[in-house]
């Protein structure tokens, strides 16, 4: 069954070891067999691991991407590169939150791939990515969708560790998001903040305070359909977090900015849960992982 999987591409060179950081990633391939979606090719290098949970009953197949290292610092790469072929059915999930640790100087970069062939559906659920102050990171997550694909993709972000009363108050963040379908590009987004940015973080016209923020991306020739479910969805109200969605292109972008990080998170999985349900029959769950 795995016959063709394949750890023989060569590992990035080292540098001189005074100036050494890590570069690590990890390429996974899929491809559907009936109804059934299989590995095709495995490519991991230190710290990133892929594993694959037994996904729950109903569900589809797993893929877990850990980090090793128990964070990233300035310098640090990480490159991911999903990609599922025609007829696939894929959820790749974060083990736990990413840890980006106060930075030197040096970015940390972190590189995103995401590939769906024609009539696939692939779900892309980080956990929350904790910026310690003085962090500096670099981060681009890219989609690109052969005609009728369908990706459900997400980031979050938490500015400190709030549990410990510090909140990242300078430091470099640039999260982007660069999407396509079929050759086109449908939608490019990018948050920047650079510096002393405790100052937009708290201002009225910035996050007005928000000490964490999530994007879920659905890119789907059906996405339209989902728009008041959405909005619906996200109108309940709570005192910790604003939310919003909206169409652009026929993509659907749903965004929260919360004060209370926790709850954000659980009205983050409350939709995603929601949404992966109605666009694909899928359970109304999230998976353990996002539970441990």
């Amino acid at each position: 069954m795995l016959d063709d999987i394949s750890q023989s591409e060569p590992a990035p060179a080292l540098r001189p070891a005074a100036s050494v950081k890590t570069e690590g990633g990890a390429k996974v391939h899929f491809s559907a067999d009936g109804p059934v979606t299989r590995l095709k090719h495995l490519y991991q290098h230190d710290p990133v691991r892929v594993l694959f949970p037994t996904p729950r009953p109903g569900d589809i197949t797993e893929a877990a991407i850990v980090t090793t290292s128990g964070g990233l610092v300035g310098g640090d790469r990480i490159d991911i590169e999903l990609r599922v072929g025609s007829g696939g059915k894929v959820l790749a999930i974060a083990q736990a939150a990413e840890k980006i640790y106060r930075s030197a100087g040096e970015d940390c970069l972190i590189d995103v791939k995401l590939n769906a062939g024609e009539s696939t559906w692939l779900e892309y659920l980080p956990q929350e990515t904790i910026l310690f102050d003085g962090a500096r990171l670099r981060r681009t997550t890219t989609l690109n969708l052969d005609s009728g694909a369908r990706i459900l993709a997400g980031e979050m972000v938490v500015f400190g560790r709030i549990g410990s009363g510090e909140r990242m108050r300078s430091g470099f963040v640039r999260d982007a998001w660069d999407v396509s379908v079929a050759g086109r590009r449908v939608w490019a987004d990018a948050l920047h903040l650079d510096g002393e940015i405790g100052q937009a973080v708290d201002h009225p016209a910035g996050l007005n305070g928000a000490n964490a923020l999530a994007t879920a991306v659905y890119a789907a020739p059906d996405a339209a359909e989902y728009l008041d479910f959405a909005r619906e969805s996200l109108s309940a109200g709570n005192p910790g977090f604003l939310a919003g969605a909206t169409l652009v292109n026929g993509l659907l972008v749903a965004r929260w900015i919360g004060i209370d990080a926790q709850e954000m998170r659980a009205a983050f999985a409350e939709y995603w849960a929601g949404l992966r349900h109605r666009a694909q029959g899928l359970p109304e769950t999230m998976p353990r992982l996002w539970h441990i």
